[in-house]
């Protein structure tokens, strides 16, 4: 059946019974978000090497966007941390107008997804991958803000992850005493501030008192030294207009894979926090509309200058906790940081490098998820826990995107592995126990006599890939040459096209061999593709038989003969 476009936004089957009481709790929540994602926008921005205003644009265009079209009811959307390694390794790259072009192809990616009903597959990818990179990011984060948090004095950091640390420790003597004070208190402030408040945001608070720290110290103790991003950055308040980028198919053929890289860590971020949100406000979400969402948020905000942008765990779970029960709330959110953006973002040039390298550094703390990391290491099997060393180590040392393909390559692998395990081959050596067969029409009889030179083998799960070679080592072990082989198909409950390509090569050897093959069991449905590749010319329709007594009378005909 042909499946339809699955695009219902939460925003439309919301404001149906909209009421003014949904109002009030929307409007509480979105001032509170926009409060709370003003600092990390900024952050984020700076971090992944653009301007701070480019960091509130995305978090306004695609937040817009995201609760606008998007496939839960909750989910607040923006720049997040996970995307800082590799949007800033894109601009190092490619430079902007490569971000730009990069993040438009991963919207148009994401888009496809929702299109194709992939939202669903998106969530089966390995939990020890998703846990490997987004611990990788995390440190990577951490080691991206040490100059800023000590204030060192260099005139570069490496961007290889060995080569920055060597760097911070040559320079360990350059570390401005003032800066250091203001990150350290920074991380100190964020760290106790939920003990007294919980719906005040630590960041906001670290943000708005080292600022005036350092505008005191500066004023009345002559403290030069602490850098602001006034002091990195010319702060804009003027709205872009919309530009779309020229695209040439080499640009294109160049971004597939960052794109691939965006979209891909989107979709699994995106979707991961509307599952979390589920769990919360006993909801569901819609996958594909989400992702259409999310492509839709991404091709938008860099059309308005912003780069790459998804759902945000963090910011989704504080517009839960203050009341946000619809997409109105991340409206509201988006419009809150709009009116800031306008009116006083001028304000922004004050606030030190070191204070936002401290909120970042606590942000990287909160995305490590250690405790995940130490248990799944310590309890899950060995397969799981190189998946995940292998996926963090990748991260941190080459990069996200070489990580996120490492990890589809081996999500696809692993699925086969285990897919393959699911079905077993195995010899039934002189009678069979009829107690719990579903083929039998032999009465009240507790077992069948397998007749001489006759061989039973039973495949118990889906036949494809693997099954053919266990045929033969499980044939190569019995050791002698039969007349007639019967296959028991009765636990079979589909056949693909590497299972028909395995089970016709061993119907055709068993034939050079004077071997005649006997199926039994077989469902309608595996039949009926049988039928459809001819088989039932390849063996003959009396040797494709419906029960296993059926199949032992045929076969002692075929002995006898």
């Amino acid at each position: 059946m042909e499946k339809t476009l699955d695009f219902k936004p939460k925003f439309l089957s919301a404001i149906k019974h909209y009421d003014r009481k949904t109002l009030m709790a929307d409007l509480m929540a979105g001032v509170i978000v926009g409060i709370v994602a003003l600092p990390l926008a900024i952050a984020f921005g700076i971090a992944s090497g653009v301007s701070p205003e480019k960091g509130i644009i995305t978090a306004i265009v695609a937040g817009l966007a995201i609760s606008l079209f998007g496939g839960s009811k909750v989910q607040i959307g923006g720049p997040t941390g996970a995307f800082i390694v590799i949007v800033y390794g894109i601009i190092q790259q490619y430079g902007m107008q490569g971000l730009t072009v990069a993040t438009l192809m991963a919207g148009v990616f994401l888009i496809l997804l929702g299109v194709l009903h992939l939202g669903t597959i998106i969530k089966y990818i390995p939990y020890p991958i998703v846990v490997g990179f987004t611990s990788g990011i995390a440190v990577t984060i951490f080691s991206t803000q040490i100059k800023d948090l000590l204030g060192m004095t260099m005139e570069s950091v490496p961007s290889d992850f060995i080569e920055k640390w060597i760097a911070y420790i040559y320079n360990i003597g350059n570390i401005d005493m003032w800066s250091a004070f203001v990150g350290i208190a920074s991380v100190a402030i964020i760290a106790v501030m939920p003990r007294f408040s919980k719906k005040i945001p630590g960041s906001l608070v670290a943000i708005i008192v080292m600022t005036v720290v350092a505008l005191l110290l500066k004023q009345y103790a002559g403290v030069t030294s602490i850098e602001t991003i006034g002091d990195r950055f010319s702060i804009s308040s003027q709205l872009p207009g919309a530009v779309v980028p020229e695209l040439t198919w080499e640009t294109i053929k160049g971004l597939v894979g960052p794109a691939v890289t965006i979209a891909v860590l989107g979709a699994i971020e995106s979707l991961l926090s509307a599952t979390v949100a589920d769990g919360v406000i006993g909801d569901h979400h819609n996958s594909n509309t989400e992702l259409i969402g999310q492509g839709i948020a991404n091709i938008a905000s860099p059309i308005f200058g912003g780069i790459p942008a998804t759902g945000a765990i963090a910011r989704t779970m504080t517009n839960i906790n203050n009341g946000g029960r619809t997409p109105v709330a991340g409206i509201i959110h988006a419009v809150v940081l709009l009116l800031i953006f306008l009116f006083l973002m001028p304000l922004a040039q004050y606030i030190p490098m070191a204070c936002l390298a401290g909120v970042l550094v606590v942000v990287a703390y909160g995305m490590s998820g250690w405790r995940s990391f130490l248990a799944m290491a310590r309890h899950n099997p060995k397969s799981d826990v190189t998946v995940l060393l292998l996926t963090f180590f990748l991260t941190i040392i080459f990069d996200l995107t070489v990580a996120i393909e490492f990890g589809l390559i081996c999500a696809c692998l692993l699925f086969m592995r285990r897919m393959a395990e699911t079905t077993e081959v195995h010899a039934i050596i002189n009678e069979i126990d009829l107690n719990e067969d579903a083929d039998m029409q032999s009465g009240n009889l507790e077992h069948l006599t397998i007749p001489e030179g006759v061989e039973v083998y039973e495949i118990n799960g889906p036949y494809f890939f693997g099954a053919g070679n266990r045929f033969e080592d499980i044939m190569a072990r019995y050791g002698n040459r039969p007349k007639v082989r019967i296959i028991r198909m009765r636990k079979v409950p589909f056949i693909d096209s590497t299972g028909l390509h395995n089970l016709e090569n061993m119907c055709l050897m068993s034939q050079k061999e004077g071997i005649t093959i006997v199926l039994s069991g077989v469902n309608p449905k595996v039949e009926a593709v049988l039928k459809r590749n001819n088989f039932n010319h390849l063996l003959g329709e009396e040797n494709i038989c419906n029960h296993i007594d059926l199949a032992l009378a045929r076969a002692s005909e075929l002995v006898k003969a």
